[in-house]
């Protein structure tokens, strides 16, 4: 959201939208020094966090990488990624990404392998980026990689994916994400992928980008799942539950133990209801 405008995230709650997970990403230009990395990370985790709260009354999570489109220079990578456990540690760090592909280098793929044993060591969730260029091929070598290195995939989300990625990334365990993006896909895109490949362990998800991006893409889908007569348990699942579930993997994703604990209570108190009207 470090690209976003209040505005934004104030369209956002009043769209439905409680939560939002920031993964570190390009932030306009490339950095020169891992020090910049870091304080990257620094102001998307006190500063996104405490003004999507302040501005919205929303929660704010992040993820923490060094991304593919900066993975060129492995020195600087090297430093980054050294201090990427202290990063998992705190409170507001649900995961590792985006991780993955931009150029296909094989600077990119170190980066991106070692980030994945990072991740695995602290048994993190994992948000992979599939290649905006030759991404049948990207996605091809991405499923490689996780299948070689032996990670758990059902921790991992491999993200942006089109329908020439998903013969090859619907053959793993991992979860799915589909990349809601203004001129690149659609949910009208997305549905048919969907009634193909099932709903389990996909997720929706927008981007909040520099260029031509719909932070509301989320609830627009939504409505559009709505208008074309798809069951509204379906549709929460998809949009809902599904990126609880996933997140839910890491400790520090409070929201999802809220959640739960008011569904718990919600449904306490319908049961008591009911077993009140029984003894009338």
């Amino acid at each position: 959201m470090t690209s976003r405008t209040t505005d934004d995230y104030r369209e956002m709650r009043r769209s439905g939208i409680e939560c939002v997970i920031e993964p570190s990403f390009w932030s306009g230009s490339d950095k020169l020094y891992p020090e910049s990395f870091f304080d990257y990370f620094e102001h998307i985790h006190d500063f996104e966090t405490e003004r999507a709260e302040r501005i919205a009354g929303m929660d704010h999570y992040i993820t923490v990488s060094i991304n593919p489109k900066e993975a060129v220079d492995r020195e600087m990578s090297e430093a980054v990624i050294d201090r990427l456990p202290e990063y998992l540690e705190r409170d507001r760090v649900v995961g590792v990404g985006e991780i993955g592909f931009n150029l296909q280098t094989d600077e990119e793929e170190w980066a991106f392998r070692e980030q994945l044993r990072v991740a695995e060591e602290h048994e993190a969730p994992v948000i992979i980026h599939l290649p905006h260029e030759e991404k049948p091929k990207g996605a091809v070598r991405t499923v490689d990689i996780i299948e070689e290195m032996d990670v758990t995939q059902e921790r991992i989300i491999i993200d942006h994916n089109e329908p020439a990625t998903m013969e090859t990334t619907a053959a793993t365990d991992c979860w799915l994400g589909f990349t809601l993006y203004p001129g690149k896909i659609s949910i009208e895109e997305v549905m048919p992928l969907l009634e193909e490949y099932g709903t389990d362990r996909r997720i929706i998800n927008s981007s909040a980008d520099w260029d031509d991006s719909d932070p509301l893409a989320v609830p627009k889908a939504r409505d559009a799942m709505i208008d074309a007569g798809w069951d509204r348990s379906e549709v929460r699942k998809l949009l809902f539950e599904n990126p609880l579930e996933f997140f839910a993997q890491s400790e520090s994703f409070d929201y999802a133990r809220e959640v739960a604990a008011e569904s718990s209570t919600a449904a306490s108190a319908v049961e008591a209801a009911e077993t009140g009207s029984g003894g009338e």
